[in-house]
């Protein structure tokens, strides 16, 4: 069987219910995952699982001859079904090409006539939570879903990685930790103000002793950079400095952590990691982190969720009344 993932971090993460289901439908089949590079680690070490095929969309799959050749290189796998948890007509269009005969995934994008097994995506599908959203697809055959917990296998070594960049910049094993990820994707109207972020870190390492660890991606080193500029307190910035893999092994050692609506967010969520989750532009009922262990700090405005990548009104009150004392506070209740 393949499974075609989604393509980003928070997505994946919060598909990891329906991969476990689909195991557990098919427990002897041989499981493999079609996944974007930066969404592989997720899959990497998962039980459910048996291998992951790295779809290279900037490399050898990329344009229209690169799809050709994805779709040529799954045909020799000789898959008797895929299940499309990714939503766009491309899916099903290398499902389609590849030649496998059962083909699952909702109905949208206009890809129906590419499907043997069409899921009708109803409204009321798409206003639950994602992790159950992705369950509905198996459903829609017939196949049992299972229960919506997250579930996240790190690599070893990236364990080991990250204890040792720890202890490289002094922090010893029982040291408590608290990780900032003051990035997300789709635009800065997801963000929370980074002097805000630089603040509390300052807040939380005087009031619980914790070393502050900054988390980003390539394209947050300035950002991170800036954060720890203006902090009082020295903080430890590994915005774009680790893997995907190491970054998630060093969110397993924080105490604590506090994100914006984003990839890492889901990833703490599935390590059961305590969290502090800033919801402003954002859906918090759809993609709200999926744990227990989880608070979300959001101030309930007209506007608000408003869904774009840039705030339309150009002030963003969603988050600039979010204060730094509000989340401070709610990291303390949750710890």
């Amino acid at each position: 069987m393949l499974i075609r993932g989604t393509n980003w971090i928070g997505d994946a993460v919060m598909t990891t219910p329906a991969v476990r289901a689909i195991r557990a439908n098919f427990p002897t089949a041989r499981i493999s995952m079609l996944a974007k590079p930066w969404v592989a680690p997720v899959f990497t070490h998962s039980p459910d699982v048996d291998q992951v095929i790295v779809y290279e969309a900037a490399g050898r799959h990329a344009g229209v001859a690169g799809t050709i050749r994805l779709a040529r290189d799954l045909r020799r796998y000789r898959f008797d079904a895929a299940i499309l948890l990714q939503n766009a007509i491309e899916a099903a269009l290398i499902a389609f090409m590849a030649g496998i005969p059962i083909r699952i995934g909702f109905d949208t994008d206009g890809r129906r006539p590419l499907l043997t097994h069409p899921v009708h995506r109803t409204q009321a599908i798409k206003s639950i939570h994602q992790t159950g959203y992705y369950l509905k697809i198996l459903e829609g055959v017939g196949l049992a879903g299972g229960p919506p917990t997250l579930s996240l296998t790190l690599d070893p070594a990236d364990r080991m990685r990250a204890g040792q960049l720890l202890a490289d910049r002094g922090v010893t094993p029982g040291s408590p930790c608290i990780g900032l990820n003051p990035s997300a994707t789709f635009g800065p109207a997801k963000q929370w103000f980074p002097e805000r972020y630089a603040q509390l870190g300052d807040r939380l390492h005087r009031e619980l002793g914790a070393t502050i660890l900054i988390f980003g991606g390539p394209a947050d080193k300035e950002l991170g950079r800036g954060i720890c500029r203006q902090m009082t307190v020295p903080a430890i910035d590994f915005s774009g400095q680790t893997s995907l893999g190491t970054a998630m092994a060093l969110i397993g050692r924080c105490r604590a952590f506090v994100t914006n609506d984003s990839g890492l967010m889901h990833v703490a969520a599935a390590l059961s990691i305590p969290q502090v989750a800033i919801f402003g532009s954002t859906n918090h009922t759809t993609t709200s982190p999926f744990s227990a262990n989880s608070r979300i700090v959001r101030v309930p405005i007209a506007c608000s969720p408003c869904m774009q990548p840039v705030c339309p009104l150009g002030h963003m009150n969603c988050m600039r009344q979010v204060s730094v004392d509000r989340v401070a506070d709610a990291v303390k209740d949750l710890l």
